[in-house]
């Protein structure tokens, strides 16, 4: 039985029921002090854990209270977010390489009740003290192997050790077979294991490429799967780099995801992947997990990955939630199968038109939550003074200091004109195309 904060909560985040796994992490996680809860993306492990945290949260305690480590900086923004939709009324501070150090101390100065931070900064501020550890009673390891996995090994020992008053830990994946690290020292953890539960109608497609370079072929193949939403991955950033150019040559638009730009750049391509201005990421493996992007049709391998986990952890961006979804496999004719690569039937392809260009453009608004700017705003701004139709104002995605709006892009330049430098809670903001 859900009790009334969390019905609150679910309706402000505009959610009817939780899902049976999310269901059974409520008991599970409110009754035990060592829980390790596998299920694959996309399938809510993060609102599995945050609903019982923010039960145990003491309102009197101005100290932060639980300590969420993640492996990447979209995963700790993601989870801010979701708190912060909650309205739980409880502060959050996510904390990651690539911001400003002293940005993070004067958000911290203020302690929040949650952290959620990748596993070198957080280990970095607790070498500095930057903030009291002694009421960390939760800590969360999300996708925890992935941290693991990319050498944050020695900073997540460092923060298991610094904590001394934990009496909660949560462990998550989205893999089988984990091997739980001993300095986590878990005794006698509860499994919620949904890994087997996640049965979604994956289908696997191999389509094979006369020419090695496979780009003619990607391209005859987004054409055959039409206008949907979707992932091509690819090994290196060069690659990224090549079938980018390509795509533009074709004008294809897309985004681009990879661990070498700038977070900025990043944040932004995964905003217009959200809102419908991209309708295709090119991405590396970056991408396969803890990020948050909408229900995907499919995913293309242009390059396969080295190994099998990481071809399953990529699959898991498509069929989601017990949802169709397919993942195609992008083969040059004389090349050797990888041996995961097994009993995978060849797809033909029609001879369609190219994809259309998104209907939609995301401009810029240099004002957010810190202004008292709500979304309610943005939208009064885009309705009145825009003179927008309901079903013209795409998905507002409000942050601490910018907000994102998709419109349609034949209004763009109209719309510019219109809002840039009007007045948004008493401040004058700048809009401008992403």
């Amino acid at each position: 039985m859900l009790n009334k904060s969390t019905k609150d909560i679910l309706e402000k985040l505009k959610i009817e029921k939780l899902n049976p796994m999310q269901e059974e992490a409520q008991d599970i996680i409110s009754s035990n002090s060592e829980i390790i809860l596998l299920s694959p993306t996309g399938t809510g492990k993060t609102l599995a854990f945050l609903l019982p945290i923010i039960a145990e949260l003491d309102t009197a305690c101005s100290n932060v209270q639980t300590l969420i480590i993640v492996p990447s900086r979209e995963l700790a923004i993601q989870i801010e977010q979701v708190v912060r939709e909650m309205g739980t009324g409880f502060k959050v501070n996510a904390v990651y390489g690539g911001q400003s150090f002293n940005k993070d101390r004067i958000n911290l100065k203020h302690a929040p009740a949650i952290i959620v931070g990748t596993p070198g900064r957080v280990a970095d501020h607790l070498r500095r003290d930057t903030f009291i550890t002694e009421d960390i009673n939760i800590l969360v390891l999300d996708e925890f192997d992935k941290s693991l996995e990319i050498g944050f090994e020695s900073d997540m020992v460092d923060i298991v050790d610094s904590l001394m008053n934990v009496r909660k830990k949560i462990l998550t994946s989205a893999t089988h077979n984990i091997e739980i690290p001993t300095f986590i020292r878990l005794i006698n953890p509860k499994y919620i294991n949904n890994i087997s539960k996640g049965a979604s109608e994956l289908e696997k497609k191999i389509v094979l490429s006369v020419d090695k370079d496979k780009l003619e072929t990607l391209v005859e193949l987004l054409s055959h799967i039409g206008n949907e939403p979707g992932i091509i991955f690819c090994n290196f950033k060069e690659s990224i780099q090549r079938v980018s150019d390509f795509l533009t040559e074709k004008n294809i638009s897309h985004g681009t995801f990879f661990g070498g730009m700038e977070q900025n750049d990043r944040e932004r391509a995964l905003i217009k992947f959200r809102n419908g201005t991209h309708q295709l990421l090119i991405a590396t493996d970056l991408a396969s997990r803890g990020i948050d992007v909408p229900e995907m049709k499919f995913i293309i391998h242009y390059q396969l990955p080295s190994r099998e986990k990481e071809f399953t952890h990529r699959n898991g961006r498509t069929a989601r939630m017990n949802s169709n979804g397919t993942a195609y496999i992008l083969k040059w004719e004389q090349e050797k199968s990888a041996d995961f690569i097994r009993d995978i039937e060849i797809e033909e392809l029609e001879d369609k038109p190219t994809p259309k260009a998104s209907s939609w453009k995301t401009l810029f608004i240099s004002g957010g939550r810190k202004d008292k700017i709500s979304k309610g705003d943005i939208a009064g701004l885009f309705f009145k003074q825009g003179k927008l139709n309901k079903d013209e104002l795409g998905v507002i995605e409000l942050k601490t200091d910018c907000a994102f709006v998709a419109v349609p892009a034949e209004k763009i330049e109209q719309l510019i004109e219109i809002t840039n430098n009007s007045k948004l809670k008493k401040r004058k903001v700048r809009v401008y195309v992403v």
